[in-house]
């Protein structure tokens, strides 16, 4: 199945790019699609623990089960505000 993983702020940059297309087996969770999109790149590897990860546009735990066309977001951490 293919889904779309796009990638925001400082993982853009380090990917060098905001949206990667990825091909899966069926039943793949969320946390496998990472370990993958790590084992691909790296220089991620340090910010594994700490990403947000969404499905389309809901967040999501890592055992979430992938559906085909699905778009996954790969979000660093947010923090501000008063």
């Amino acid at each position: 199945m293919q889904v779309q993983v796009r990638l925001f702020a400082t993982y853009r940059e380090i990917v060098g790019a905001g949206q990667l297309a990825w091909t899966l087996r069926d039943g793949t969770t969320v946390g496998q699609l990472v370990e993958a999109v790590l084992a691909k790149y790296p220089r991620l590897v340090g910010h594994g623990n700490h990403m947000l990860l969404a499905v389309n546009h809901e967040v999501v735990r890592p055992d979430s089960v992938l559906m085909e066309g699905d778009e996954v977001a790969l979000l660093p951490p947010v923090s501000g505000g008063a």
